[in-house]
């Protein structure tokens, strides 16, 4: 899994890997609440996007097979 901009400032790191591997992203989501219920309240904020093999994904997708998880902040620009 990883994280980008402020959530991996309020994480305190950037690369992590669950074992097991948690089988659909709200299993994951319920797992990060265990550890750290800030960053996991931060995961599901506005703005805060999922990317499943480099893809946006929406919804509850199964991690079955994804390579690479993240979470990405809101974006700003011009």
């Amino acid at each position: 899994m990883l994280l980008f901009g402020r959530l991996a400032d309020l994480a305190g790191w950037r690369v992590r890997e669950f074992e097991p591997a948690p089988a659909t992203l709200s299993a994951l989501r319920a797992r990060i609440a265990e550890i750290d219920a800030n960053l996991a309240e931060a995961l599901t904020g506005p703005g805060v996007q999922v990317a499943l093999d480099k893809a946006l994904v929406r919804g509850d997708p199964a991690l079955s097979g994804v390579r690479e998880l993240a979470f990405l902040p809101p974006m700003s620009g011009g």
